[in-house]
């Protein structure tokens, strides 16, 4: 049977801290190899995807080999969408069964049978591991791992009860020889998910925008974040790779990214949202170009002046005008700033000429302005 059978105790172990004295619990991972029950096990801080799919690389790595399939519970990790028949895995989880080779097998739910390998192993780590470590004191994650894995040495050479041998004799004979080759190089843990390429030609990962070739505007795109770098792939094929960025609400543009003789093959352009926004008035005009010209690209500001343009849907033109007016008299002209005066319905509250003048106050004209002829 080439099968690893995958899950997690449901009791946890402690750690302390001990600068602060504060108790955490650890999530035990298991894993069982079908023919020979014989066992891994480890120690993590959670059951999410990281610590998922990491503790399925360091059990390949403990195996010294690979499974033709591996079964999981029917856990978030692991599966996306749960099916008797076909159900829908984690893309992250996916992408590290591809790099091994492994099929990956959910147990069916309301099946026990199918996870029975799994529920006996969870049973005896508990057993012959956790509850002979209930007295200790542990102080890092390392260290109950360093304890798990003495006992759990132990737990496999320990002699069968009912067949001849034990876990580590009948690994050695069954399982072993047929387990299949690591790959030269262990998985690098890489979130992965959907996402679809804005109208800027940037896609959103954990809030900062990356850019991908103009031609993929709306076009769906799988995005791989690593640590220290992100790809982008389209239908398979990767199209953009950046630095990982962490800087919330910042962009990262490759200029051979932006289409060519100003974005004349697109279906946005600046010239068409300061038409679009001169339209309601000269005070959403000056927003709307505020929004263009205070990015390093104008195509950065495009998310934001739909934004600002779609509350004219909600509150109507006049409205909007009125709420930029007053947005530009205070110098605060950002989408929550006009979203919130209109919210607030602070737009209806007339403009007293006696109010403070703020030190950032746009005129509506003055030398820094471009105007609308520079983006023909």
């Amino acid at each position: 049977m080439k099968k690893l059978f995958v899950d997690y105790c449901g009791p946890t172990m402690q750690v302390i801290n001990p600068d602060t004295g504060e108790v955490r619990e650890a999530q035990v991972f298991v894993a069982v190899l079908g023919a020979s029950s014989y066992t891994y096990a480890e120690a993590t801080w959670s059951q999410t995807l990281p610590d998922w799919v990491g503790s399925h690389v360091r059990a390949f790595e403990f195996y010294g080999g690979l499974p033709e399939v591996v079964v999981p519970d029917n856990l978030k990790s692991a599966v996306s969408k749960a099916c008797r028949y076909d159900p829908d895995l984690n893309p992250t989880y996916q992408q590290m069964a591809e790099h091994y080779g492994v099929a990956v097998v959910p147990a069916r739910p309301y099946k026990p049978k199918d996870k029975s390998k799994a529920e006996v192993g969870v049973q005896v780590v508990e057993r012959w591991i956790m509850m002979r470590l209930r007295k200790q004191t542990f102080y890092t994650l390392a260290s109950l791992n360093q304890a798990i894995r003495l006992l759990l040495d132990d737990l496999n050479r320990r002699p069968f009860k009912k067949r001849p041998g034990s876990r580590l004799s009948q690994f050695e004979q069954l399982d072993q020889p047929v387990l299949k080759p690591l790959p030269a190089t262990a998985y690098e843990y890489r979130h992965v998910k959907k996402a679809r390429v804005h109208l800027d030609y940037h896609v959103e990962y954990d809030r900062h925008y990356y850019s991908v070739p103009y031609q993929l505007v709306k076009e769906e795109v799988m995005v791989h974040a690593g640590d220290t770098m992100l790809a982008v792939f389209h239908q398979g094929q990767q199209v953009a790779v950046h630095p990982r960025s962490h800087r919330a609400g910042g962009h990262t543009t490759d200029p051979k990214h932006m289409a060519k003789a100003h974005l004349k093959h697109q279906e946005w352009s600046p010239q068409r949202f300061l038409s679009w926004a001169a339209s309601i008035g000269q005070h959403t005009q000056v927003v709307i170009q505020h929004q263009l010209e205070s990015r390093r690209h104008p195509e950065h500001g495009y998310r934001a002046c739909l934004g600002l343009l779609s509350l004219s849907k909600k509150y109507g033109k006049d409205r909007l005008e009125a709420a930029c007016h007053r947005a530009t008299h205070i110098g605060g002209m950002h989408y929550k700033n006009i979203a919130s005066i209109l919210s607030n319905s602070m737009d209806k509250v007339p403009i007293d000429s006696a109010e403070t003048e703020p030190k950032s106050t746009l005129p509506l004209m003055h030398d820094n302005v471009r105007g609308s002829d520079y983006y023909h």
